[in-house]
This record gives structure tokens, C-alpha cells and sequence, in this order.
């Protein structure tokens, strides 16, 4: 992992974007360096977006990842990859679980789901990579687990060592998920070789 490192992490309530960036939290922890977290819950209980800031490095001030900082977007749903691409910084990349979740106005009828997000974020010039993360996830043991296969992929991408990443799952996840969450971790880290 490179010395500093910010990482945008956005999806709807209940895909455990806080999980997530608590195993990042641990896992600059084990590797020496500050870290600061700010979670931001918008109507989280009722399926809306959820947005959390990890900033790590050697001397970290401010926990919020400003536009056109982040180093990576770990999108757990296709439609928060297009909402927040604009945080990536030049050269930065977005890890998007190739998933589809409906929001509240597509389900209502008010409005409707984009067509061709990855060709919207194409045309934007728009590093990205896309994970089949919820089939990893489902074949690691449950669907729950798609915060921790979008982990692997980014330890994986960062070049953090596999033994910190695991460690890190093992600090930050209860033991009674341990088991599904470490098969989800290594699903990640092994979906780019």
C-alpha cells in the first residue's frame, strides 16, 4: 500500500459500507499508519446512500475525502459509482460492484434507473473496474459479504500484502462471520489474477 491512500465508499443502507471501512481502518493500523474515518448516513434505514470517507497516510488532519481527492470510489451498487465518480482524482479508480439496486423514485415510478452507467462513466473518462462482487460474495457463503470482496479487489489493486488485509478482516468482523468474511476477502484478492 502506498503511503497516503483516500477511498470513497458508497452504496445504499445495509450493505456494510461501515464494516468496510472499519477492515480499512484496521488494516492501517497494522501497518503503522493514521487513519481517519467520517461516515455520512443519509436515509440509510430506508435504502438511501451511504457515504464514508477513509483517509490513511502518515499524518492524516482531516477525515473527508474532498472532490477530485479520492484515490479510489468502492461503489457497492452500479448508480453510487455515477453519483460520486466526481470525487476521483485524475488517474484515480472506481471499483464497482456490478450490482443494481433500485432506488425509492425508480421503484415509485418518479423517475428511472440510468441505462448504460458504464458507458456514462466511459464517456467521462472514467477508470473503472467491475466486480461481479455479490456472485463472489453468494459463492463465499452469503450475499451479506459484497463490502468484503470490494475490500479484496482493493488490497489486491494497492498492493497490500494479503496477510494484512486478512488480519484486518479478523480485527474488524464479529467471530461468528469470520469464517464467510475471510472467503469473501480472499474471492476479492484473488477476482484480478
Amino acid at each position: 500500500m502506498t503511503d497516503a491512500i483516500n477511498v470513497l465508499i458508497v452504496g445504499v443502507g445495509g450493505q456494510g459500507t461501515l464494516l468496510a471501512s472499519r477492515v480499512l481502518g484496521a488494516a492501517a493500523s497494522i501497518l503503522g499508519k493514521d487513519c481517519k474515518l467520517s461516515e455520512v448516513h443519509g436515509m440509510s434505514q430506508r435504502g438511501g446512500s451511504v457515504v464514508t470517507h477513509v483517509r490513511i497516510g502518515s499524518d492524516i488532519a482531516a477525515p473527508v475525502v474532498t472532490p477530485g481527492e479520492a484515490d479510489y470510489v468502492l461503489a457497492f451498487e452500479k448508480l453510487e459509482a455515477l453519483r460520486f465518480a466526481y470525487y476521483l482524482k485524475p488517474g484515480g479508480t472506481l471499483l464497482v460492484n456490478d450490482q443494481e439496486i433500485m432506488p425509492m423514485p425508480v421503484i415509485t415510478g418518479v423517475k428511472e434507473y440510468p441505462a448504460d452507467i458504464y458507458g456514462q462513466l466511459t464517456a467521462a473518462k472514467h477508470k473503472f473496474v467491475s466486480v461481479p462482487a455479490l456472485e463472489l460474495a453468494e459463492k463465499a457463503g452469503t450475499a451479506k459479504a459484497v463490502n468484503t470482496v470490494l475490500i479484496g479487489v482493493l488490497a489486491k489493486l494497492t498492493g497490500m500484502d494479503y496477510a494484512v488485509a486478512e488480519e484486518a478482516v479478523r480485527t474488524a468482523v464479529k467471530p461468528k462471520f469470520l469464517d464467510v468474511n475471510l472467503a469473501a476477502l480472499k474471492a476479492g484478492y484473488e477476482y484480478l489474477n
